[in-house]
């Protein structure tokens, strides 16, 4: 008789042991992605570029377009 009752209570232990780790997937599923995944999802606020880097990244790959268009010529 007694034996019976400690396997009840190691198997109710296991019980609330799988019920919780139960509990903490279906919770973990229904989180929004931008705090589940790194990569982020569609919640991930976007970067916004000032207009003065705008201007200066357009600057410079325009010198490279024209570098490359320079080497181009200078090849023929």
């Amino acid at each position: 008789m007694q034996s019976s009752k400690k396997l009840l209570a190691q198997l109710d232990a296991e019980i609330a042991i799988l019920q919780e780790a139960r509990r903490i997937l279906v919770e973990d599923e229904y989180k929004p992605a931008a705090k589940n995944a790194p990569g982020g999802d569609k919640a991930r606020k976007k970067h916004v570029m000032s207009p003065e880097g705008r201007k200066r990244i357009a600057e410079a790959q325009r010198k490279r377009w024209a570098a490359a268009k320079k080497a181009a010529k200078a090849a023929k």
